[in-house]
């Protein structure tokens, strides 16, 4: 080839500037910021799944829990709502229902003889059967919610981590090609700012979303606590007038 045509071709090359795209970013970045810059995106990727997760189930929670409060209210037999349920309730508001129910046949199947007795130790049973099934049912709900509260206190950190380590890079090239113009230079400086860009990427989603949803949870918790006290005072009065 003409040694005029490749001085040419890399002239052009020069001119049309290195590329700052996010992919080539990723490939030119050294090691360890290519580490950082993958466990910001599988955090994210993974904040992003349980967020999903989390807001579609607790919009589902919230209907079913409509429906059986509906059911529940609507002046029918406990007996027959406990025996459409049946041994598999759905959700949490229907599993503090079918185990207080639970708890009450039991108990009325034993036919004990100390009425008295009977009368001033269900509800107690029946109410720490309800807290104890509220508590599993919260925990199951809540569970992984403390890797968004992790992803949304640490994330940014890890970026910075990276963009710290490629400017100590960018640094080092300096020194060693002895060249400080902006060509030589923005590659390295683009390659660290990515990857704060990922950990605010991957931190303002999940904080934003534990937020949301860590309410949307507290809601629904002292709708499921509000349903154990009604229905305790139910069972508690029918206990008084069969015992």
């Amino acid at each position: 080839m003409d040694p005029n045509t490749v001085q040419a071709v890399a002239l052009g090359a020069n001119a049309a500037g290195p590329d700052l795209s996010m992919w080539a970013l990723f490939i030119r970045a050294d090691m360890i910021v290519k580490l950082v810059m993958g466990i910001l995106a599988m955090a994210s990727f993974w904040s992003w799944a349980i967020i999903f997760d989390k807001v579609f189930r607790l919009r589902r929670l919230f209907g079913q829990a409509e429906q059986f409060e509906e059911a529940f209210w609507s002046g029918g037999s406990l007996d027959e709502l406990y025996d459409r349920i049946g041994a598999r309730p759905l959700d949490p508001m229907s599993a503090l229902f079918a185990a207080a129910m639970r708890e009450w046949r039991r108990s009325a199947a034993k036919g004990l003889a100390d009425r008295e007795q009977t009368r001033d130790s269900l509800p107690r049973r029946i109410d720490r059967v309800m807290q104890v099934t509220l508590g599993r049912e919260m925990e199951r709900l809540e569970r992984h919610m403390s890797f968004l509260a992790s992803v949304g206190s640490t994330a940014p950190f890890i970026g910075l981590f990276g963009t710290v380590w490629g400017i100590m890079n960018s640094f080092q090239s300096i020194a060693m090609t002895k060249n400080t113009s902006l060509a030589v230079v923005a590659p390295g400086i683009a390659e660290a700012l990515f990857a704060t860009a990922l950990g605010l990427v991957a931190a303002i989603p999940a904080v934003v979303a534990y937020n949301k949803i860590t309410n949307d949870l507290d809601r629904y918790a002292k709708r499921l606590d509000a349903f154990v006290g009604e229905f305790g005072a139910i069972l508690s009065r029918q206990i008084e007038e069969k015992f």
